[in-house]
Parts: structure tokens; C-alpha cells; sequence
């Protein structure tokens, strides 16, 4: 993200509401209450944002982009063992999902229901992260014309077990499911 001086008022109100949703969740919040804990006007939010849902799905493509940074960090050693770097990013993929799985599954959900304010993040859900997928997949070994498809996989997956581990709050099941799906899909074909 670019310098504070040179962020508009909507990354800075962005950057606030990360940060919040991240600490208190979102739960059923109005947006005026939303606006009044993050110290604007619920107007300002509709004309940065266009609705409390806009902000939602705002606030979860902004953590995407911080979680594929972080998995490009975790990926970084082209030397290191893939199912270590696979463990070490699931780690953080945990603590993120935590602070703010409820509002990706719910800025999903209105981007499977076709809803406007969700159209970018249903373009960005797969396809911002497929290509940096799809690249550890062939760096793990997986060739060319099945990396995509591993990619994809690892993708559903994932969010499946980070749902599952929502839901069920069982940590230990969830992380002994992810390590049987990394060394599955971290093998080559």
C-alpha cells in the first residue's frame, strides 16, 4: 500500500475497517454503527463504498491482497521444501481466516448470488490467486499441463478446510486434513 500521505480517504477509511473488522468482527452491524466505529458517516461509507455490503466485500479483497503478499513471503526460497513453506503459510492463512474468514465467506456468498457490489471480488477470488498458485504448483514439481488444475484444487480446498475450521472450531482435525492435502497436491503428477 502506498505511503499514508499519498492514500485518498477511501484507502484510508479501507485501511481503518481492515483493521477493525479485523479486531471485532462484523456480526449484523449497521452501517451506521459501522461508520460510527470507525469515526466517519455512514454517508462518507455509501459514497466510498455504496453499501455496508461493498464495504464487506472492500474490506476482504484488500485481505486478499495482504495473504497472497504473505504467501509470496512464505514462497519466497525457491530451495525450500515445499510442504515446509506449505505448513509455515497455513500457520498464517489460520490466524488470518480467524480475523476475518466471516467476512470472506460472506462477500463470497453475495458474489455466488450474482450481487453487484461483489463483482469484484468474484473476478478476484480465483483469478487474482491462480496465477501465484499455479506457479508453487510447477515449483513443487507438478508439470505444466496439470499445474493449473492443482492450483485450482488447492484453492477450493483450502477454503473448504478454512470453512470447516469456522464452523467446527476443531483446529487439530482441520490442520492434520491440510497437511494430508499438501502433500497430496505437492506431489507431481
Amino acid at each position: 500500500m502506498a505511503e499514508a500521505s499519498a492514500e485518498g480517504p477511501r484507502e484510508r477509511l479501507l485501511a481503518r475497517a481492515v483493521e477493525h473488522f479485523g479486531r471485532t468482527g462484523l456480526g449484523d452491524r449497521s452501517l451506521r454503527g459501522i461508520a460510527e466505529d470507525l469515526g466517519t458517516s455512514h454517508r462518507m461509507l455509501i459514497y466510498h463504498f455504496g453499501s455496508r455490503e461493498g464495504l464487506v466485500a472492500a474490506v476482504s479483497l484488500a485481505v486478499e491482497a495482504r495473504q497472497r503478499e504473505v504467501m509470496a513471503q512464505a514462497y519466497a526460497d525457491p530451495d525450500a521444501d515445499p510442504l515446509t513453506a506449505a505448513a509455515a503459510y497455513w500457520a498464517d492463512t489460520v490466524a488470518a481466516t480467524r480475523r476475518y474468514g466471516p467476512l470472506f465467506f460472506e462477500a463470497a456468498a453475495h458474489a455466488a448470488q450474482g450481487r453487484p457490489h461483489a463483482d469484484d471480488f468474484a473476478r478476484g477470488m480465483v483469478a487474482d490467486w491462480l496465477p501465484a498458485v499455479t506457479e508453487q504448483c510447477r515449483r513443487a514439481g507438478i508439470p505444466d499441463d496439470g499445474a493449473e488444475d492443482h492450483a485450482r484444487l488447492a484453492l477450493a480446498a483450502t477454503r473448504g478446510l478454512l470453512l470447516d475450521l469456522l464452523v467446527t472450531g476443531e483446529d487439530d482435525a482441520v490442520a492434520r486434513a491440510s497437511a494430508v492435502l499438501h502433500r497430496f497436491l505437492l506431489r507431481p503428477a
